[in-house]
């Protein structure tokens, strides 16, 4: 199936998101699942997340760094990018997750460290998939059970914080008991909720020309910063569409 060009340098594998939705939609994750467009839109989102907000990702606010030379080294991001990028634990291009198949994800998750419950987000994708969850459990514990393996002492100090595995253990068990638990408050964000992004983007215009007469009309906009960037784009991809 062939997909509008703009689609392309958002999504990049748009064909893979709108497969990844409708399983999404078959999981009755969420009453409305957006559409491509949508999505593009929460892409553009985490974009500006990750230039004006960098410090949500990958960092941590009271968590101690690894005590060996090899942790202390890659707390240095730019150090850090080329391993994470090799190991596959961070695809740049998918920006939504949805891009990616459930081993990657798995990968992403144990190889990059989230704060907090961010990991939830990831976790929440995973759940589409039958046995995603557990197969993540596993090879987490192996990490947490193995700590004398090269393998496990690598992805340890990959993820620079200490007792990043052992929680993450944790929170999945709880998880597959219980539900996903995502503190009050933080589950309506669409940073930590993958949930929550689903509904952001699902309450964003269904269309770019639609997005271009919101942004004209004063009732849509971007976060302040990319707002003329955002509106830029919008007008063009609706004059295209």
């Amino acid at each position: 199936m062939s997909y509008p060009w703009y689609y392309y340098p958002i999504l990049l594998r748009p064909g893979q998101i709108a497969e990844n939705l409708e399983r999404v939609r078959a999981a009755g994750m969420v009453k409305d699942v957006p559409n491509l467009w949508q999505i593009s839109l929460g892409v553009m989102r985490m974009w500006h997340r990750l230039m004006f907000r960098g410090e949500t990702i990958g960092l941590a606010e009271n968590a101690s760094v690894r005590s060996t030379l090899r942790a202390k080294l890659l707390k240095l991001r730019w150090l850090r990018f080329p391993f994470v990028l090799a190991e596959g634990s961070v695809v740049p291009g998918d920006m939504s997750g949805l891009g990616s198949s459930p081993e990657r994800l798995i990968t992403h998750i144990i190889g990059t460290y989230h704060d907090g419950v961010r990991f939830a987000y990831d976790y929440q994708i995973l759940e589409a998939y039958p046995g995603g969850p557990e197969q993540l459990l596993q090879l987490t514990r192996d990490v947490v059970d193995k700590p004398d393996k090269k393998r496990s002492k690598w992805l340890r100090d990959l993820v620079i914080f200490e007792g990043y595995h052992e929680r993450l253990v944790g929170w999945i068990e709880a998880a597959l008991e219980r539900g996903v638990d995502i503190p009050e408050g933080l589950d309506g964000d669409p940073d930590i909720s993958f949930h929550a992004y689903l509904k952001w983007c699902a309450a964003q215009p269904a269309t770019p020309e639609d997005t271009w007469d919101a942004v004209r009309d004063g009732k849509f906009s971007f976060p302040e910063g990319l707002r003329g960037t955002y509106a830029v784009m919008g007008s063009s991809l609706a004059k295209a569409a």
